[in-house]
């Protein structure tokens, strides 16, 4: 789907057909992963960026190691996207992780 035919649908269809993409669940990782790709920054350069090391994002991105909503927050801030999305996203992968079957749903207060 091209960046024109996706202006017209909402974040829930994004994340549905980014899910139908990868073949499973949109995670905090895989949309870390997928930035740091479409800016073609190398492991090492994305996580100077984030402020962790490469091992660590290495980590985050295959889904070995979880986040914490106060770091998410930081890196979305220093990637300049939006917090409630990546915030949503580290819950997420938390309460899926935990084996609930819930959906998080994030906004600002």
């Amino acid at each position: 789907m091209t960046t024109r035919r996706m202006k017209g649908i909402g974040r829930r269809e994004a994340s549905k057909y980014l899910e139908s993409l990868m073949g499973g669940p949109l995670t905090l990782g895989a949309a870390l992963a997928g930035l740091r790709e479409a800016e073609a920054r190398s492991l090492a350069e994305f996580a100077k960026l984030i402020g962790v090391s490469r091992s660590h994002l290495c980590d985050i991105e295959q889904g070995r190691r979880a986040v914490s909503p106060e770091r998410a927050a930081r890196f979305a801030q220093a990637l300049e996207q939006s917090e409630a999305q990546f915030v949503r996203l580290a819950l997420q992968d938390q309460i899926r992780s935990a084996g609930l079957r819930l959906t998080v749903a994030v906004k600002a207060a």
